[in-house]
């Protein structure tokens, strides 16, 4: 059952992350202080210190993940600071390679001596994004929305955040745009 304190749409860790930064409809902070931080933590199944320092540096975190999902949504690059933000939280990880078998065929995985932190989760979240050639981040453009999504549909057409939130609005303003009656004038 969704955390109703939180806006959790089903997205990647890390732009479920981002999208706590503008909440809508009036852009608010969905992370104010440790102690909102550490349960939003626990409702995406994270574990955090929960203390002061964990809530400023995911803020931190946070920032450069969401100029690499707006440059994403844009058609850019991501900053090379912002991916080095990531590769800093990846390069805390601890582990080892392994070949395992997947589908018939060999592979190389990561595998962790640990679970990894909240943070590491989180960049790890976005490393696998933006490794995947076929993801596309977007933005929603629902009235008074922004939130990011992936949209992973064959055809790339994904267009709303969620069918419930912006979905059911689009969808009016389109058929009524298609029921209208041209006007038609003698002359």
């Amino acid at each position: 059952m969704p955390d109703p304190e939180f806006l959790l749409l089903g997205e990647p860790l890390w732009l479920e992350f981002v999208n706590t930064a503008h909440l809508p409809p009036a852009g608010s902070e969905a992370l104010p202080d440790p102690a909102t931080y550490l349960r939003w933590t626990k409702a995406v199944q994270l574990s955090s210190a929960g203390d002061t320092e964990a809530h400023r540096a995911a803020l931190a975190l946070r920032e450069r993940l969401s100029s690499i999902a707006d440059a994403l949504a844009e058609g850019r690059a991501a900053a090379p600071s912002a991916i080095e933000a990531v590769n800093r939280r990846l390069g805390q990880l601890e582990g080892r390679e392994q070949l395992v078998r997947i589908g018939g065929r060999w592979r190389l995985r990561f595998h962790p001596e640990r679970p990894p932190s909240d943070l590491e989760a989180i960049a790890l979240s976005a490393a696998q994004t933006l490794a995947n050639p076929l993801a596309t981040v977007r933005r929603c453009p629902g009235p008074d929305c922004g939130l990011f999504f992936l949209d992973e549909t064959d055809n790339q057409s994904r267009r709303v955040c969620s069918r419930t939130r912006c979905g059911q609005q689009r969808g009016r303003v389109e058929r009524r745009r298609a029921n209208r009656t041209p006007v038609v004038t003698d002359e």
